[in-house]
C-alpha cells in the first residue's frame, strides 16, 4: 500500500528533460534544496518528539500513572524509527530507479502531509483509544516520509560536489537538524511564553504542526526547480540502473550495510539522549520547568550547529571515517559525564551538559552522511545510504528514550551514561571495520577517508 502510494506520487512529478531544465544545478540552489528539505523533514520530526513529551502523555494516553502515559506516548515515537527502514527502502528504489528529484519531492509530500494530519486529530477525550491509533499512523507516515528524504538530501548534495569538497556539500543536509531543532524548540517555547497551560492544551500545540504546510510548500518550489544530479545522468547514460536496488544492496553489500548501520548508532544514542529523554527526564525527576529547560537545550543546539561545518572541513582534510571514529571515542567519555553534569538545581552544570554533548553531536553527524553514502556505488547509493541510516536509527534511537527513562528510573543515570558509552565502543569498532573491508575490497582507497 504504500508502496503504491510513494509510485503514484513519483510518478505524477514531471522530471526534468534537457530540453525544458537548465543545463545544471547551481552550487546556491543545490546546497539551499537539500538544506531546506531536511530543515522541514527535522522540524517535523522535532515537534512530535517534543509533544510527545510534553502533550501527548495527557491528552492522547490519560487513562494510568504519569510514567506509563510517558513511555506510551514514547512508543508511538518509536513507530517512526522502524517505518524509516520501509521509506528508505520504497523511496531509495524510486531514488535509484527513477531519479533523486521526483523521489525527494514525493517524500517531503508524505512527511509534510503526516505532519499537518497530526495537528488535526481529536484527542482523547473526543474519540477515545481512536486517537492514539490515529497518532500513531501518522505517525508511520512520518517515518516513511524521513526515511526516504535524508537519503536524497545527501545525495543531492554529494553527487554535485566538486573534487575535494563532498564533506562540505554533505553537511548541508546534516545543518537540517540543528535548524529544525532550534526552529521546533523555539516554537513550544514560544507558545508557552504567549499562552496559559489551558490554552496551549487545547489548541497551541496544534500550531507548530499546522505550520509546517507553509514550509513544506516553500521546500516544494525549490525542489521542483532542480535538475538530475550529474552522477546519477552518467548511470542513466550508462545503462548502470539495476531493476531492484534493494535486492542488489542485500546479496551484494552485505558488509557495508551492516557496519554501517552500527557505524551510526552512536550519533542516533546520542542525539535522542539529548533532546527527548533530557527533556523528559529534565521536567520531571529533575523538576525543571519547561520554559527553564528549553532554553538551555536550545543552547546547546547552536553548538550542534556550529560543529557541523567545523567537522566537514576537518573532514574533507583528513578523512570521514578518521573523523567519526576519534568523535565516536570522545562520546564514550562524555557517557561518564551523566551522573555529575545532569543534575536538579544547577543551570550552569546542565549548559556545560548541553554544549558537550551537542558539540559531540555536531562532530559525528557532519561527516556521517557523506561516509555512509559513498560506501554504495551510484546505482544502488539512494538505497544503500538511506538503509544504513534508517536502520542505524532503528538500533541507535527507537528505544533510546524508553531505555534510558528505564535504566534512571531503575539503576539511576550512571547507567544511561554506560549505555551511551557502550553504544560508543561498538561504532568505534564498526569504524574500524569498515576502513578494512573498504581497503580490502577498493585497493586504491587505501586510507581511511
Amino acid at each position: 500500500m504504500a508502496a503504491s502510494f510513494a509510485s503514484s506520487i513519483i510518478e505524477s512529478i514531471p522530471v526534468s528533460s534537457p530540453v525544458a531544465a537548465p543545463a545544471a544545478n547551481s552550487p546556491a540552489r543545490i546546497l539551499f534544496a537539500s538544506l531546506i528539505g531536511t530543515t522541514i523533514e527535522f522540524f517535523d520530526f522535532y515537534i512530535y518528539a517534543t509533544a510527545a513529551v510534553l502533550v501527548f502523555p495527557k491528552l492522547f494516553f490519560p487513562g494510568g500513572d504519569a510514567t506509563s502515559a510517558m513511555l506510551q506516548s514514547l512508543a508511538t515515537f518509536a513507530i517512526a524509527f522502524f517505518a524509516r527502514p520501509i521509506g528508505a527502502a520504497i523511496f531509495g528504489h524510486f531514488g535509484d530507479r527513477i531519479g533523486r528529484k521526483a523521489t525527494l519531492v514525493a517524500a517531503l509530500m508524505t512527511m509534510g502531509l503526516s505532519t499537518v494530519l497530526i495537528g488535526l486529530l481529536p484527542t482523547y477525550a473526543s474519540v477515545g483509544v481512536m486517537a492514539p491509533l490515529l497518532l500513531a499512523l501518522c505517525r508511520l507516515g512520518q517515518g516513511l516520509g524521513l526515511g526516504g528524504e535524508w537519503g536524497g538530501a545527501v545525495l543531492l548534495a554529494t553527487e554535485n560536489a566538486p573534487p575535494g569538497k563532498q564533506a562540505w556539500y554533505g553537511m548541508f543536509p546534516q545543518l537540517g537538524a540543528p535548524i529544525g531543532f532550534i526552529c521546533a524548540t523555539g516554537s513550544f517555547l514560544l507558545l508557552t511564553d504567549l499562552l496559559s497551560d489551558a490554552q496551549f492544551y487545547s489548541f497551541g500545540w496544534r500550531i507548530p504542526f499546522l505550520a509546517s504546510a507553509l514550509l513544506v510548500f516553500v521546500g516544494l518550489y525549490v525542489r521542483l526547480r532542480l535538475t538530475e544530479t550529474p552522477e546519477f545522468q552518467k548511470a542513466i547514460d550508462k545503462h548502470e540502473r539495476v531493476r531492484m536496488p534493494i535486492v542488489a544492496v542485500v546479496s551484494q553489500h552485505k558488509a557495508h550495510l551492516l557496519l554501517g548501520t552500527i557505524a551510526a548508532l552512536a550519533t542516533f544514542v546520542l542525539f535522542y539522549l539529548m533532546t527527548v529523554f533530557s527533556l523528559s527526564w529534565g521536567t520531571t525527576a529533575l523538576g525543571y520547568a519547561r520554559g527553564q529547560f528549553l532554553p538551555v537545550q536550545m543552547v546547546g543546539v547552536v553548538f550542534f550547529g556550529l560543529a557541523i561545518p567545523l567537522s566537514a572541513l576537518l573532514a574533507d582534510r583528513f578523512g570521514n571515517r578518521r573523523v567519526l571514529f576519534w568523535t565516536t571515542l570522545a562520546i564514550a567519555a562524555y557517557g561518564f559525564l551523566f551522573t555529575p553534569l545532569f543534575v536538579a538545581g544547577n543551570l550552569t552544570a546542565i549548559t556545560l551538559f548541553f554544549v558537550l554533548g551537542f558539540g559531540l553531536m555536531g562532530f559525528t553527524y557532519g561527516p556521517l552522511g557523506t561516509a555512509l553514502a559513498e560506501l554504495f556505488p551510484t546505482a544502488v547509493r539512494y538505497t544503500g545510504a538511506s538503509l544504513t541510516f534508517n536502520l542505524g536509527g532503528i538500533v541507535g534511537a527507537s528505544l533510546a528514550p524508553y531505555i534510558a527513562t528505564w535504566l534512571a528510573s531503575n539503576y539511576g543515570l550512571s547507567a544511561v551514561g554506560w549505555y551511551l558509552t557502550l553504544g560508543a565502543l561498538l561504532t568505534a569498532a564498526a569504524l574500524a571495520a569498515i576502513g578494512a573491508v573498504v581497503r580490502a575490497r577498493l585497493p586504491a582507497a587505501g586510507k581511511l577517508a
